[in-house]
């Protein structure tokens, strides 16, 4: 089968022959978009109803990666501030060149997002920037699923918060109006220091009425838990569960300052936890996601990258490998997060946390499947596939990308990928240009 012989992006009845999944070589058929069946020997059968056959000679069948924190836009400020304290971080580089981007901007920067984690394994993640309208043109044109939210910074002041609700509700009615399964809102409450208490309270109320998530930023620095206690009396967690915004709907963003009392709290509303160890790393966050407080209380613990600017990449199969290592480092406990939990909370926990019906190859969950080189390095010798992946293998080791029951990359092949490379170039160049010419007047 060759590269034109495949309707990229389009659903299908798809017969994958000898895949290794869970210690042995079987066959996966998928129709309208869910896993129907899985066994030895359904080729002879299901050959027939399979509008597309592959062979998988032996490379491993994996759930779809979720990426459960991103700004994927960013994606076009990546390499442009690095190596300096947070603050100055984002006040004297991120935000000035923030201030520049227009909607094409987060377009291009989205769709060179979606095309980097199509090309290392990510189905679906869970993204918050501004101009989502034209995120969620990026998103349809590459085919993955999203959820995604408005960055709501209400900054404590009336006429600001009016506007973020607007901006709110009009992304939410552009997202329904696309009738599209693999795209779904959140409100986007940014952090509980960009946020009024009556802007926590209207994202919460607006989620609740729309049964739709929340995705926010939570205790990433310990300035923050300090200036929260401070200001408020209460630590960051207890703070957002007064005004609603702890629910089993809800995905809260690097967590690296929780107390274990936070930890517990998290566990009772089933929110889920991003865990994003590269990203706080780099940004000298200073202490790593409590992970075993979080998984003793219950509550869901996930993977994401961040954005492109304090990554750098958005790669999940590095990141599981990162936070692996971080915890061990961080606890002295060299059995914390080994590697088959590593790869369960950048699939099946993501995807339950954002509710996109994958995260596991079995008949009924829905198609996102990735399919991985069995004959790279990384995999040589076969003693523990498992080990190999979140220890020894990247991104690169992915071969063929299954969303939904559509392809959108086989045998490393991406329709449109030296298009979009050249795009969000033009885009990035013209947005920090944009930027020094402000600079020099």
């Amino acid at each position: 089968m060759t590269d034109q012989d495949i309707p990229y992006n389009r659903r299908s009845s798809i017969l994958i022959r000898n895949a290794y999944l869970n210690g042995r070589e079987t066959d996966i058929f998928i129709h309208d978009g869910i896993i129907q069946a899985i066994g030895e020997g359904m080729s002879s059968v299901m050959h027939k109803n399979a509008d597309i056959e592959i062979d998988a000679g032996g490379d491993i069948a994996l759930p779809g990666l979720v990426n459960t924190h991103t700004h994927a836009a960013m994606s076009l400020l990546r390499g442009y501030a690095d190596d300096m304290v947070l603050f100055n971080w984002l006040s004297e580089k991120i935000w000035p060149l923030e201030a520049h981007l227009t909607a094409d901007d987060v377009y291009w920067g989205t769709r060179l997002a979606c095309l980097e984690m199509i090309k290392t394994g990510t189905v679906a993640f869970n993204d918050m920037y501004f101009f989502m309208d034209r995120a969620a043109d990026a998103v349809e044109e590459a085919g993955m699923r999203a959820c995604l939210s408005h960055g709501f910074i209400d900054l404590f002041t009336e006429e600001k918060r009016e506007a973020e609700i607007k901006a709110t509700m009009a992304l939410h009615r552009n997202i329904k109006a696309r009738n599209n399964t693999r795209l779904s809102f959140a409100t986007g409450p940014h952090a509980l220091y960009t946020v009024s208490s009556d802007g926590l309270s209207w994202c919460a109320d607006y989620a609740k009425e729309h049964e739709c998530g929340i995705h926010i930023h939570l205790s990433e620095t310990q300035t923050e838990v300090d200036d929260c206690i401070k200001n408020n009396g209460v630590s960051p967690a207890a703070h957002l569960e007064k005004y609603g915004i702890l629910t089993d709907r809800t995905v809260a963003a690097h967590c690296c300052y929780l107390d274990d009392a936070e930890c517990r709290l998290l566990g009772r509303f089933n929110t889920a936890a991003s865990h994003n160890p590269s990203s706080n790393m780099k940004l000298a966050g200073g202490r790593a996601i409590p992970y075993k407080a979080l998984r003793n209380a219950g509550a869901p613990v996930t993977l994401g990258t961040d954005g492109c600017a304090s990554n750098n990449n958005l790669d999940l199969f590095e990141e599981m490998k990162i936070a692996a290592l971080l915890q061990k480092f961080a606890t002295r406990d060299a059995t914390i997060l080994p590697a088959a939990e590593a790869i369960d909370i950048a699939s099946r926990t993501g995807a339950e946390a954002l509710r996109t019906g994958g995260g596991t190859v079995a008949p009924g969950y829905a198609a996102d499947i990735i399919l991985l080189d069995r004959r790279a390095i990384c995999q040589t010798p076969f003693h523990n596939p498992v080990s190999n992946l979140v220890y020894a293998c990247n991104g690169d080791v992915v071969k063929t990308v299954i969303c939904d029951g559509a392809i959108l990359m086989h045998d490393r092949f991406i329709p449109g990928a030296d298009a979009i490379l050249a795009g969000a170039a033009q885009a990035a160049a013209a947005l920090v240009g944009r930027r020094e010419e402000e600079l020099e007047n």
